[in-house]
């Protein structure tokens, strides 16, 4: 599968109960992170478990174009040779982030307190994708930015010869911008602070204080206070990426839907910054213990085992949507198959990821036979019970991977198939989707032509 190729359209079905062992790949957040902070560290970083999709292949070579070396040892395996902090060379050629948000924000990041330039692209879907939330922040470190109308790619970041630190509010829930921030704020000197009102994930915080970063974090009333000392040297170090929840989301929901399912999904994170979904699926009846609880790569991790649920909907607070905002499309799926209403408030965000994620789910569960409604910042979905979707429907993805995967999930517990237009977006996140939830016995197929 290509994130940026020609468009293949998918199918799944109903059909046997899944079982097995789900091997999800490694974290995206913090495949991007050991990458990015290695190529900012003194001496070789050695990485376990990267994932290996699209969007991280781009960062990888991204940070080659910088300066650092970037060699992929073996499956999962690689190593980053880092230039330093302040280090990066000026790229001789345009950056293609391809369908990455987090990579081209943690990009400019990087190198915006640095005296280069460089253009960055990406794929249709990120050129739609607003880059004021990081650009305006960014100025006033000193770096400028010229892009297209709106704020968007292609667009040219001219860094900072003079940096200066700053201190920053973040207007929305952003870890992507708070993250851009705090590497600005590397070659920076003196001490930059972020404050954010609602706490985000927190894998920048985490891998900045592994890699030898001067940080402190101070929980105030007027949010969480993030202090970093600017012009460390960063020392190189040995990162095991655990496994992504997020792409555990779709064997885990899968499994909730699919009558007599029984699955393992092991070595899953369970931040507490990215582990809203797991909590909400409880809420509503979810069959999910959490086995073996313990930590690898200085992140909590546990054994998810999964059964088939009856479901109830539930409302789901806003105030957790930043520890879950890339899993309300399957959880909307969830939804769908559970008994009553489930309202989604404080989604905003989902308008302006791949896709507005909103709509499309809208949209496409509207195709599928279930009743929503939706506001700028809300979607609620009435839940038909279970093996209660109509399905039949062709639902369209918008080069979004998330929209992709939700609906294929949701294909496996309706009454007729669903299709979706184009399953090619999935390589940018979890290239191995297909033949993991073949494996759990999952009926999926690409359409042939």
């Amino acid at each position: 599968m290509s994130g940026h190729g020609e468009a293949i359209a998918m199918v799944a079905r109903s059909g046997a109960a899944l079982r097995g062992v789900a091997e999800v790949p490694g974290d995206k957040s913090i495949s991007h992170r050991a990458l990015i902070l290695g190529a900012l560290s003194v001496g070789e970083t050695r990485v376990s478990g990267l994932l290996e999709g699209q969007d991280v292949l781009d960062t990888a070579r991204a940070m080659r174009a910088f300066g650092a070396e970037v060699v992929r040892q073996g499956p999962g395996a690689w190593s980053v040779r880092g230039v330093g902090v302040g280090g990066f060379a000026e790229p001789a050629d345009v950056i293609d982030c391809g369908n990455s948000g987090t990579g081209v924000r943690l990009i400019m990041g990087c190198m915006a307190t640095s005296p280069i330039t460089a253009t960055f692209t990406g794929d249709a879907s990120l050129r739609k994708r607003p880059m004021g939330r990081v650009t305006v922040p960014l100025a006033l470190f000193g770096a400028e930015a010229y892009g297209r109308r709106g704020g968007r790619l292609p667009m040219t970041l001219v860094g900072a010869a003079d940096p200066v630190p700053v201190r920053y509010t973040t207007p929305v829930p952003s870890a992507q911008v708070k993250s851009a921030v705090l590497l600005a704020g590397l070659n920076a000197p003196g001490e930059t602070v972020v404050i954010e009102r609602e706490p985000t994930r927190d894998h920048t915080e985490r891998m900045l204080r592994g890699f030898g970063a001067q940080l402190e974090i101070e929980d105030l009333p007027e949010g969480r206070l993030i202090r970093l000392r600017g012009q460390p040297e960063l020392r190189a170090q040995s990162v095991a990426v655990p496994r992504d929840p997020s792409s555990a989301a779709f064997p885990v929901c899968a499994a909730l839907i699919v009558p007599k399912s029984d699955i393992l999904v092991p070595g899953v994170s369970q931040n507490p910054t990215r582990n809203g979904l797991f909590t909400t699926l409880v809420e509503m009846g979810a069959d999910i213990s959490f086995e073996t609880p313990r930590e690898e790569g200085g992140e909590p991790v546990a054994d998810l085992r999964v059964r088939f649920s009856n479901l109830r909907g539930i409302e789901v607070p806003p105030r957790r949507a930043a520890s879950m905002i890339d899993e309300y499309p399957v959880l909307a799926v969830v939804a769908a198959c559970a008994e009553g209403r489930t309202v989604m408030r404080g989604v905003r965000e989902l308008r302006v990821k791949e896709s507005d994620r909103i709509d499309a789910m809208a949209r496409g569960l509207e195709a599928c036979g279930v009743r929503v409604e939706e506001d700028e910042d809300t979607l609620i979905v009435y839940g038909l019970g279970a093996g209660g979707v109509p399905g039949g429907a062709t639902c369209a993805t918008h080069i979004d991977h998330r929209i992709a995967m939700s609906f294929l999930v949701l294909g496996l517990a309706s009454k007729l198939p669903i299709r979706v237009d184009d399953g090619s977006p999935i390589a940018t996140s979890f290239p191995a989707f297909e033949a993991l939830m073949a494996g759990l016995g999952a009926d999926i197929a690409r359409v042939q032509r």
